[in-house]
């Protein structure tokens, strides 16, 4: 069995109602005529039979009788025409309604698939949230001890820029105890000072500090050459030192060094060209 649309269906209908008038309208014709004919044919004996005065009235009656039908027929048809243009009408309303609803339904049918999406996405991000939520509780504990291990360190290390850095530890250990600071920023602090130690390693650098040594306060210029040497010299370049790494502490150097420790404070100062230093290196420890 075919399917058909409500709009072909009313369109049918709309059909066969003006088939119904077309067909009304004719037999109403036919009817007409056949009746002038039969008209015609009493009046054409009339003419015969009756005299003219007579034949006066009754062609009048006939006339008028004629025009009434006539009058009555281009009412029907009015009628009919009118009818005819008001269903024309309501189809044209129901098929421009039809199309109103057919868009709706699209519409409908592509927010549906939005709000899907969307549910999926929500779905996704708490899930997100979820995992973060995990993570965050089990980076923290690590970044307390990867800092406590740095701190550690730093305290067996040579003891170049020493304030400085623990200085950067106390800092990040507040932000770890910092609720306002967001975790991914607290690690980013926390490899950050990573990073820094790790460049101490291949860096060469001159800065000025205050040592205690052998019961006086000094002030000197500290030369450090990666983690391989870590040395001091006087102001006036009279006094220098290294640091002993068996011994933990400062180390007065011949003063046969003082050139060549001196040169090298220039270079690294950049207040003399790039050349060759000569430093007493401790040998390494053995395994």
């Amino acid at each position: 069995m075919l399917k058909c649309s409500r709009s072909q269906r009313l369109r049918m209908t709309s059909r066969i109602i003006k088939a119904g008038f077309v067909a009304f309208a004719e037999r109403t014709t036919q009817q007409i005529t056949q009746r002038f004919a039969i008209l015609f044919a009493v009046c054409s004996v009339a003419i015969v039979l009756l005299p003219s005065t007579a034949w006066a009235e009754l062609t009048d009656d006939v006339i008028n009788s004629g025009l009434q039908r006539t009058r009555d027929a281009i009412a029907s048809q009015q009628a009919i025409d009118e009818l005819q243009e008001a269903t024309d009408k309501i189809i044209t309303q129901y098929q421009t309604q039809e199309k109103a609803v057919e868009s709706l339904t699209r519409y409908n049918d592509r927010l549906r698939r939005t709000l899907d999406a969307q549910q999926v996405a929500m779905n996704s991000l708490e899930r997100s949230i979820e995992d973060a939520s995990l993570i965050e509780r089990q980076i923290v504990p690590l970044m307390l001890r990867m800092i406590s291990g740095l701190e550690r360190f730093i305290g067996s290390d040579a003891p170049f820029k020493l304030q400085e850095r623990q200085d950067r530890v106390e800092r990040i250990k507040g932000y770890l105890t910092n609720a306002n600071i967001s975790a991914a920023e607290r690690f980013r602090q926390v490899l950050g000072a990573y990073s820094i130690e790790n460049g101490y390693g291949n860096s060469i650098d001159v800065y000025s500090d205050t040592l205690d040594l052998t019961g006086e306060t000094l002030s000197v210029n500290v030369l450090q050459v990666g983690r391989s040497g870590l040395y001091y010299q006087t102001l006036d370049g009279d006094q220098s030192g290294y640091w002993d790494k068996s011994a933990g502490a400062w180390s007065e150097l011949d003063s046969s060094f003082n050139a060549g420790i001196t040169r090298a404070i220039r270079i690294t100062q950049g207040k003399e060209s790039t050349g060759l230093m000569l430093l007493p290196i401790t040998a390494p420890e053995a395994f």
